[in-house]
């Protein structure tokens, strides 16, 4: 029997991410991300990441009429598109979040969710035996 060791990259499970380039109310924010169906918008007022407000910002927050930027977690941890899924999920764990916008050569392309992981935890095996 023959094992080959199967690497997934954040370019194969990272989804298109959503971004916003004003200031804009919580209000908005909910309603974006309502149609949209997602659980989490950037704030990119120019080409560099500001910030990033999650679903349980926005819940904890949304009663208080705030602005995107009173209450995104700044300091925003990324991954790179070519990075190991292994990478992922030990940023996700260190730094106690679900959600990595993916930038490459400064540029956000995606973004990678800790639900993006789980749903293919099957296709994640570290080895892969043939025949």
């Amino acid at each position: 029997m023959e094992s080959e060791v199967h690497k997934m990259k954040v370019e194969d499970l990272m989804r298109a991410p959503y971004y916003v380039d004003k200031n804009i109310g919580l209000k908005e924010v909910a309603k974006i991300m309502s149609s949209k169906n997602i659980g989490s918008l950037i704030f990119m007022p120019s080409r560099k990441i500001e910030g990033i407000l999650t679903e349980r910002d926005l819940l904890k927050n949304y009663e208080k009429n705030s602005k995107l930027k009173d209450v995104m977690s700044e300091n925003v941890i990324v991954i790179s598109p070519g990075s190991d899924i292994n990478e992922a999920m030990r940023l996700m764990k260190e730094n106690s979040i679900k959600k990595l916008p993916v930038v490459d050569n400064e540029k956000l392309v995606g973004i990678i969710t800790l639900t993006d992981i789980a749903a293919h935890l099957d296709e994640l095996e570290e080895e892969f035996f043939f025949e």
